[in-house]
């Protein structure tokens, strides 16, 4: 799928470059009519214009480079559903201008960094969230450089907070820690140095801007995990179902490549857990990287279609391109190794058993020297092994002697 991915990048889709241009131009034209018509300057009005197209240039930039990389530069299935961000964007232009007519400290602008980095990458998150407080704070009447960081500030750590979002992430305290920046900022750059005498209604408006903010937060974490975050799980949960009907295919039409790819799955998953892979993948590259077998085929120019009609995630098409017919000079992922050495751990033992059903295996010395063979043969520098990784995968194969028993 690498290639297809470049492919995409090298010429994006005229859908997205009209996207992009009418962004581009509509930011600086809503920038400009909410200058004009409320009085600005003409020296601000042309400040504020041009700000606002460098700004929009630079996201939008951003995001059409990352695009052009493909699906592995984007969390989740944004990569997929770019359209998600690019709505945002646009409902943002409107949002940062209207924010100006009203005081700064009911600006929700720390969820709405979470949101547009959730919706594209952290990258792109914190560069169009940047821009977005600069506009309200250029069109505001008296915007100053404090409330700027104020809101920069929290949606920062926003970002870092809730990046990497799994089904079960707890949201629970990088909520409250959150909110808590949020309400500490608001006290250091706005509270603090209104010439007020300190009392419990000074302290209404940052109550209100975390009720804001956590009424647009939780709905749409609540959302983007059900929508985004489960599908994409549950999508992994049937391919690698062993009643998917793809294994049921293998399994009616060649059993022993069936039991080969689940008892190959068996021990890369187990590595892969240990060391912290990506053990979805590496399952569904277990199960299915021999699947061309039905169609009689193994080359990836002749099999990958059958995981493009299957709605295979373009993680997974990724790991069996590179599993099975790598690009030239192209180091392959620990995962592919963890596939790798976990097959022919199998295919040996399976071998030996057959051949000599009575006799006991050493299972201990086969390892050794399947590991033995792959450094003589140099197989080794082709993948992105650590030794570390590859002395911990050795161990974790010995432990399984009772399921080696178990192909008996």
């Amino acid at each position: 799928m690498e290639s297809e991915n470049k492919d995409l990048g090298t010429a994006l889709p005229l859908k997205l470059k009209l996207c992009y241009v009418g962004l581009f131009l509509s930011t600086g034209i809503v920038v400009f009519a909410f200058s004009y018509f409320f009085g600005k300057s003409y020296e601000a009005i042309l400040r504020n214009t041009i700000v606002s197209l460098i700004i929009s240039a630079v996201n939008l930039f951003m995001l059409m480079e990352t695009y052009r990389r493909g699906w592995e530069n984007f969390p989740y299935d944004n990569y997929e559903h770019i359209m998600r961000f690019i709505l945002a964007y646009g409902i943002m232009i409107l949002l940062s201008c209207a924010f100006s007519l009203v005081p700064n400290v009911f600006w929700p602008y720390m969820a709405i960094f979470v949101v547009l980095g959730l919706l594209s990458n952290n990258e792109i998150g914190m560069a169009s969230g940047i821009g977005f407080v600069l506009i309200s704070v250029l069109l505001e009447d008296n915007g100053s450089i404090g409330e700027f960081f104020m809101y920069v500030i929290a949606g920062m750590v926003a970002l870092a907070l809730f990046r990497d979002l799994k089904e079960d992430t707890a949201i629970g305290f990088p909520t409250a820690m959150v909110l808590m920046l949020q309400a500490v900022l608001i006290i250091a750059f706005d509270v603090l140095f209104q010439n007020r005498t300190l009392s419990f209604n000074l302290l209404i408006l940052p109550v209100i801007n975390l009720m804001l903010n956590l009424v647009i937060l939780m709905p749409f974490l609540n959302m983007f995990g059900i929508y985004v975050i489960r599908k994409s799980n549950d999508n992994y949960m049937e391919i690698n179902d062993s009643a998917y009907p793809l294994l049921v295919s293998l399994r009616e039409n060649n059993k022993d490549e069936y039991f080969r790819a689940v008892h190959t799955a068996y021990l890369a998953e187990r590595i892969a857990l240990a060391l912290g892979l990506n053990d979805r993948a590496v399952k569904n590259c277990c199960y299915y990287h021999r699947i061309g077998i039905l169609e009689g085929k193994q080359k990836w120019e002749d099999v990958k279609h059958i995981y493009i009609e299957n709605n295979f995630p373009h993680e997974a098409i990724d790991f069996l391109q590179e599993y099975i017919e790598a690009p030239a000079n192209k180091v392959k992922s620990c995962e592919c190794f963890a596939v790798d050495i976990s097959e022919t751990v199998i295919a040996t033992i399976t071998y030996l058993i057959k051949k000599e059903k009575d006799k006991k295996v050493n299972y201990d010395e086969v390892i050794d020297k399947i590991f033995e063979e792959k450094e003589s043969e140099g197989q080794l520098l082709g993948y992105n092994v650590t030794f570390g990784q590859y002395a911990q995968m050795k161990k974790i194969l010995k432990k399984e002697k009772l399921y080696y028993d178990f192909l008996r």
